[in-house]
């Protein structure tokens, strides 16, 4: 594996001083029996000129409006089409089999993508063999599987990755007992049809996915109304159990990284390099928090840059 470094003074010189104007449109695509609600992103006015495009994906519990949206306006600032959507059992789109909404699984988020990647190819406003896959924090290791053995993809970025072994759950959710404690409640709530509790909270609350404040909670950034703000209790023991951290050796295409060791577990970005084989762009950027990634506009900014340029190859 190469590994080249971009240092941050480079991609400041880079930097796009100003957000285009996009024009946006609706999209709707099915997979696996469900419709699912997309938006592809252009320039404004735009000529109907095949662009290069890129299919974003956000953080766990996220919808399309949210870092996914803020991602998208910035790869069209950069010359490039994009497409968000909301996975299926969350946002505007259709349910997960049996109704279900609001779990947080691996398998069918990493099918919506690449379905996602299938209706991108037939856009006529976009060049086919032009499509890139941008992945932020818990969507990166979705984003590896969906791109991994995909001819319809010519490269991948990670922004932020949480890319995940055994060894970091464990030491993420309190050890073997409290892992094991988890799937318990998993198992229990997919046996009663699942459990819904909050995902954001106050830093401290009680029965909340994350009782953290900050992004997820404040109303000038992700607690947009178009965030669901539900977690189902179902979902642990898939994403406990969903080790990204491990499946570098499935993936051939050009890979870039931009991530910090101010946020969340850069062991995980380390361990999926061990595994990689190909040629690797990474971007350590200083005290840059995982929310930070989400939509401080100098961090974006500069992780935009590190991806645009590494797509345009």
């Amino acid at each position: 594996m190469t590994i080249r470094s971009v240092t941050t003074a480079a991609l400041l010189m880079a930097s796009t001083s100003a957000i285009a104007q996009v024009e946006t449109r609706t999209i709707t695509f099915e997979n696996e029996g469900a419709i699912l609600s997309g938006t592809l992103y252009l320039p404004e006015e735009h000529d109907g000129t095949a662009l290069p495009a890129v299919v974003v994906t956000g953080a766990w519990t996220s919808v399309e409006e949210q870092m996914p949206s803020v991602y998208a306006h910035q790869m069209v600032a950069r010359g490039f089409a994009a497409f968000t959507f909301d996975f299926r059992g969350w946002g505007k789109s259709g349910d997960l089999p049996e109704s279900v909404r609001f779990v947080e699984s691996p398998a069918a988020k990493t099918s919506d993508i690449r379905a996602a990647f299938d209706v991108v190819a037939t856009l006529p406003e976009v060049d086919a063999t032009q499509i890139h896959g941008l992945g932020i924090c818990a969507s990166a290791g979705y984003m590896v599987d969906a791109v991994s053995g995909n001819g319809t993809v010519k490269s991948i970025g990670l922004v932020a990755p949480w890319l995940q072994n055994a060894d970091l759950v464990e030491a993420v959710y309190g050890g073997t007992d409290g892992v094991g404690a988890l799937i318990e409640v998993s198992r229990n709530a997919e046996a009663n049809g699942g459990e819904i509790i909050p995902a954001a909270g106050p830093e401290g609350a009680e029965g909340v996915l994350m009782p953290i404040g900050g992004y997820y909670y404040e109303q000038d950034r992700g607690a947009i109304p178009a965030y669901d703000n539900k977690w189902n209790q179902a979902g642990w023991e898939g994403w406990l159990t969903y080790y990204p951290a491990d499946h570098a050796g499935r993936l051939t295409h050009p890979l870039a990284i931009v991530h910090s060791e101010a946020a969340a577990i850069p062991q995980g970005v380390k361990a999926f390099l061990s595994g990689f084989a190909g040629e690797a762009t990474l971007q350590m950027l200083e005290e840059v928090t995982q929310f930070d990634f989400y939509d401080n506009p100098e961090d974006v900014t500069r992780a935009a840059d590190a991806m645009a340029e590494h797509f345009r190859g």
